[in-house]
């Protein structure tokens, strides 16, 4: 596997063209940049590949720094790995569970070997994505991504996949052949406080009623005078979900409030009968957590030396470790040693399987690195 990587500053001069072809360009940028015609345009005559697969951003990740306000390309060459691509719009279907099942319907006919998803992070429900994609997944296939980000304007996402860069897209690119080495892991490390609260009134992923009451009041009572900035503060104050009291929790990320309604609308569903308990920030275990699923990617390729890891962590963890950001891809950087190409972007949401299930889940406020490695 070849892989070179250019970081787009849009006020420097572009790189100078390469003439190599590689397979695969993965590109990651501030939304503003990539809607940006002529500017993208420059970028991709410089560049020789065959499929470009790109994301809006929360910030961009290339090495062991975090940047905003760039355009952040990874161009990799595989020696034996197959690819094929698919997009579908979430205008074009029902919902998002029918988008995810007709995704994973255009590339399973092949026995891939692994998948990698971008999803639109506005428009789409990223848990009934990963439903929809899990309930046609052929057994022993894993699915890793992200949902696209907006910094914090949380306003519009971009999904790009080759010449279709439109609002709502969700893009796929699936991976073929018993060469390619994938490892996965997902940690978050915020810590849980107060009481679990069942969830008894919600619909898909608007939240209305905690224990009966209005989950919105709850929410500003714990937050007090951080409630006046709602719902930006709302990514510092995750909620902890479990379908039981002892069930392992997923993390799941408030994206807007309806004062009228008094609802809360959430990244992923918030299914009533489930139990939901305020997290907080613990700037160590953020960190921490992020050496940890690192070390779990590599313990599922038995050590092998990682050649390209792709990380998509959350918005909020990057709002809550302000200037100690760059601390928690650098702990993945020692994790997985110096000759490894890092590259990736925050997010609004991260796609994952759980522990040691293949199934993917919808994740907030974790980091979730996908490496690839090619024997």
């Amino acid at each position: 596997m070849k892989i070179i990587q250019y970081v787009y500053h849009k006020k420097e001069p572009q790189k100078p063209p390469t003439n190599e072809q590689f397979d695969l360009a993965l590109v990651f940028g501030d939304r503003y940049i990539l809607a940006d015609e002529a500017f993208m345009n420059s970028i991709k005559l410089s560049i020789n590949a065959e499929t470009w697969l790109m994301a809006s951003t929360s910030g961009e990740i290339a090495g062991s720094e975090v940047h905003d306000e760039t355009v952040v390309a990874t161009l990799i060459k595989f020696n034996k790995t197959k690819l094929r691509t698919a997009i579908v719009n979430i205008n074009d279907v029902s919902d998002s569970f029918e988008a995810g099942k007709n995704l994973i319907n255009q590339l399973i006919d092949e026995n891939p070997c692994h998948i990698f998803v971008l999803s639109d992070g506005t428009k789409v429900n990223g848990s009934e994505l990963a439903n929809g994609m899990n309930s046609v997944l052929p057994e022993g296939v894993a699915i890793t991504g992200g949902l696209a980000g907006d910094a914090d304007r949380f306003q519009e996402t971009i999904v790009s996949l080759n010449d279709d860069c439109r609002s709502g897209n969700i893009a796929a690119v699936a991976f073929y052949g018993s060469n390619l080495r994938i490892g996965h892991g997902s940690k978050g490390g915020w810590d849980s406080f107060g009481p679990d609260r069942k969830i008894t009134k919600a619909s898909a992923n608007v939240l209305y009623e905690l224990d009966g009451k209005s989950a919105l009041q709850l929410y500003k009572e714990y937050l007090g005078e951080l409630a006046n900035d709602l719902p930006s503060t709302a990514l510092l104050f995750p909620l902890a979900l479990r379908s039981r009291k002892d069930s392992q929790p997923l993390v799941r990320t408030i994206l807007g409030i309806n004062e009228v309604e008094q609802s809360m609308t959430f990244a992923g569903d918030m299914p009533i009968g489930s139990y939901a308990r305020l997290m907080r920030a613990n700037f160590d275990r953020l960190i921490d957590a992020a050496s940890v699923a690192a070390n779990d990617t590599l313990s599922q390729v038995e050590n092998q030396q990682t050649e390209l890891a792709i990380l998509i962590s959350c918005v909020g963890r990057k709002l809550v470790l302000n200037q100690r950001v760059d601390e928690e891809v650098e702990s993945v950087r020692h994790m997985l040693g110096k000759e490894a190409v890092i590259t990736g972007f925050y997010s609004y949401g991260e796609i994952s399987p759980l522990a040691k299930s293949m199934k993917c889940e919808l994740h907030n406020q974790t980091m979730t690195i996908t490496t690839l490695s090619e024997t």
